[in-house]
């Protein structure tokens, strides 16, 4: 199985400052040890960063609206948004460190104003977010620059979904679809995860993949034993950090249990096939049943079906073969209980 493409969403919980990205970006990049097995896995692929234009991202009345929340960084929502907003310069500066942790950066960006960016740096996927995947003209836009594109489906159906696969073919085909369900945090009844056996259907020359909004790990993992490619998952420093984000992410423990789960369900996952697997000869040998006496058998007896029953270990005659036992004259007497083995017989 090929190795899943791991997205780290950092998004806004860099909580407005650089340094604390980096220490994201830190956490993301030490390689995860499994201890039971004392191996080193592959980490996280890549990083993700959000891009707003905020002259292109609310109304007048929803820059003004009173923000009182706890994980409010202004006294209104867009000073809040405004706090949190890093400028390009400062996306590069993390595009450069993450690099130097050889990490892919993947950044979403939320208008066409955030373009910008590209003067500084191409990251090695634009993100298109579930909210913008209606929003044609900023498709058009960034599906023209051909950098390879990454689109969320949490708020489409498929006619959505058509119909901005349709807009980016008009320039590259380079998209990797992530199945997404945008409700925070998302009910597992909700989610759907066939959705990405419908996907892989329906779009098979492009990568599926699975950007997951759920408490906890399992549902990630899931989703790469149905044949996730790519997961996208939000991590954060501190959950109990401030920030609206940072309740649903994973912290450094939890990074580490992802990456360690996901790696062993692909080494897990094998071929579409049945097979005696080596590992398991041993226990075959040891536990498996052969036909043995059940009495003594004395030289010159004949092997009757009533002189026989089946224990472990499992290196003997088996019953789908007791015509190789049965009729057959005993060579050296068989002490009870023991496995009857063809060299004992005449």
């Amino acid at each position: 199985m090929k190795e899943t493409y791991l997205i780290g969403e950092i998004g806004q919980n860099h909580n407005g400052s650089v340094e604390i990205g980096k220490q994201i970006i830190d956490i993301v990049s030490k390689p995860v040890i499994d201890k039971f097995y004392n191996r080193e896995l592959p980490g996280f692929n890549a990083v993700k960063f959000t891009r707003r234009d905020l002259d292109e991202e609310l109304t007048t009345e929803a820059w003004e609206k009173p923000y009182l929340s706890k994980h409010s960084f202004g006294p209104t929502y867009g000073a809040h948004r405004q706090f949190l907003e890093l400028n390009d310069e400062q996306h590069h500066e993390l595009y450069l460190y993450a690099k130097s942790k050889n990490l892919d950066v993947v950044e979403t960006l939320c208008a066409k104003g955030c373009l910008s960016l590209l003067k500084y740096f191409n990251p090695d996927f634009i993100k298109v977010a579930s909210r913008d995947l209606t929003n044609l003209p900023l498709l058009e836009a960034l599906a023209e620059v051909k950098i390879p594109m990454i689109i969320s489906t949490g708020m489409a159906g498929k006619e959505e979904l058509g119909l901005a696969m349709e807009t980016i073919a008009k320039f590259h085909d380079q998209v990797t679809i992530l199945h997404c369900l945008s409700q925070y945090p998302s009910d597992y009844p909700n989610i759907n995860l066939l959705t990405i056996d419908y996907l892989k259907a329906n779009y098979p020359d492009f990568r599926i993949g699975y950007s997951d909004h759920s408490i906890g790990i399992v549902v990630p993992c899931a989703a790469v034993a149905l044949g996730a490619r790519v997961i996208e998952k939000h991590i954060t420093l501190d959950r109990t950090m401030k920030g609206t984000d940072h309740a649903g992410s994973l912290g450094p423990e939890g990074i580490s249990r992802m990456v360690r789960d996901i790696r062993n369900v692909e080494l897990s996952m094998g071929a579409q096939d049945m097979f005696l697997s080596e590992a398991a000869k041993n226990a075959k040998i040891k536990l498996e049943r052969s036909i043995a006496s059940k009495r003594i058998l004395k030289k010159g007896d004949i092997i009757t079906e009533k002189d026989v029953h089946l224990l472990s270990p499992g290196d003997g005659v088996k019953w789908i073969d007791k015509g190789q036992i049965l009729g057959k004259k005993v060579k050296t007497q068989i002490e009870k209980d023991e496995i009857i083995y063809t060299s004992f017989l005449e």
